[in-house]
């Protein structure tokens, strides 16, 4: 006999990345054994979260309300975007307390291969945006993988065209790492961008 409610359980966890089975059984008979009272504020919290988070109407990152705390801060420069493509990454670049620009928050980046297009993250609204509002610099802060090198040049492009300055994060060695245990594409892309 399957009890269906903790099947349900099993199977609605392991929509989490990197949970499988396994993981979603542990994180099952732990929350139903040890913390009863986690479950109940976990189920809350996704229920409320779900319910209440939209995304912002202008930078497209999550907010309770029509804008984010970041551009809702007037005393943010107006005239620098930075493009991420997720929330976290955004939440990442916050984090060093360096930047005090805008944010757009692309909510992905291509990648053909899974089916993901120009259309399917936001680069309509991005442009919308920029049309409106007077940006002088945009950085491009996505990912150094495949899929976010070809969205920052697809972007690159298209802004450069619209007479924009685009700039790129620099990458290159770890600060406190050895050369030895760097990858090679790293190294080579530190020594093309040396300054």
């Amino acid at each position: 006999m399957t009890d269906t409610r903790l099947h349900s359980l099993i199977e609605a966890l392991r929509c989490l990345p990197g949970v499988g089975v396994k993981s979603a059984q542990r994180m099952a008979f732990h929350l139903l054994q040890h913390d009863r009272d986690g479950a109940l504020r976990l189920a809350t919290a996704l229920g409320s979260a779900v319910q209440d988070i939209r995304h912002c109407e202008r930078c497209h990152t999550f907010t309770e309300h029509r804008r984010c705390d970041i551009c809702a801060d007037e005393s943010r420069d107006a005239t620098q975007l930075c493009i991420v493509e997720t929330p976290a990454d955004q939440s990442a670049l916050e984090r060093t307390g360096s930047y005090r620009g805008l944010y757009f928050v692309l909510m992905g980046r291509l990648s053909p291969l899974d089916g993901v297009g120009v259309h399917d993250i936001g680069i309509a609204p991005l442009l919308e945006r920029l049309a409106a509002e007077p940006v002088a610099e945009v950085i491009l802060a996505t990912s150094f993988t495949a899929e976010g090198e070809a969205t920052a040049h697809l972007l690159g492009q298209a802004l450069r065209a619209r007479g924009l300055t685009v700039s790129r994060l620099a990458r290159g060695v770890p600060a406190g790492s050895e050369l030895e245990y760097v990858d090679l594409s790293t190294i080579a892309h530190a020594l093309a961008d040396r300054r």
